[in-house]
């Protein structure tokens, strides 16, 4: 029997709609432009990517993977949705990307065929968009080498982060298409931890994301009540 796919259709659906706007720094994909090198300095400063081999997970339309593959890494995006494969794909050639691959697998069969295969893993705004979160942890420690490093960013299942990455993100400041984030989907920092602990992942640290909507810029904090990264590693 076929095993089925961790991944909801309507999500994959819905950034497929909008891959051909992925590499547009002004589009609904900006906020993911503003803050990927704030995030890429985080993950480089602990795991150090240059000659690393890197899977991103749930990469989209290469926006992590591309910056992540100009510090010098092996990378591999995959994702399952197509279109934004494509864009992917698609810009890796025009700019010449060195050393990027991307493919077309879930998280979990690419554990069953390639484990312990690989020194840095992240996984960015996904966890919140699958069914199954605890499966995706439990494939990202699969994949990861012994003393590898996992990254997890997603949303705070709060009221603050309600109101501030839904309401005000999606229906005032109109940042995010709305219908982006759903609250139940959410994940605490202690669920997450959790999660990682149970898969064997040890954890590193974690790093909070603010948007100040006067300066139109995005830190990293120490508030984890909204937007967050985890950072963990699978000690041997």
């Amino acid at each position: 029997m076929t095993e089925a796919l961790n991944a909801d259709p309507a999500e994959l659906a819905k950034f497929s709609d909008l891959a051909h706007h992925w590499w547009d720094p002004e589009s609904e994909f900006k906020p993911l432009h503003q803050i990927n090198p704030l995030r890429l300095d985080w993950i480089h400063a602990l795991a150090d990517l240059n000659q690393k081999r890197v899977l991103d997970v749930g990469c989209g339309g290469g926006i992590l993977a591309d910056s992540m593959a100009r510090k010098g890494a092996d990378v591999t995006g995959i994702d399952l949705a197509s279109k934004s494969l494509r864009v992917a794909q698609l810009h890796a050639l025009e700019t010449g990307t060195p050393n990027i691959q991307y493919r077309e697998v879930s998280v979990e069969a690419l554990a069953q065929e390639q484990p312990a295969s690989f020194d840095v893993l992240t996984c960015m705004e996904m966890l919140e968009h699958v069914p199954d979160p605890s499966s995706v942890v439990r494939a990202c420690a699969e994949l990861v080498k012994p003393d590898g490093w996992v990254f997890f960013s997603t949303l705070h299942r709060s009221a603050k982060a309600f109101m501030l990455a839904i309401v005000g993100a999606e229906y005032v400041l109109n940042m995010l298409p709305r219908g982006t984030h759903e609250y139940a989907k959410m994940i605490r920092p202690s669920e997450l931890a959790a999660s990682c602990r149970e898969a064997g992942l040890d954890l590193v640290g974690t790093k909070g994301m603010e948007y100040n909507p006067i300066t139109k810029r995005y830190a990293l904090t120490t508030d984890t009540s909204v937007n967050y990264m985890l950072a963990a590693r699978k000690f041997s």
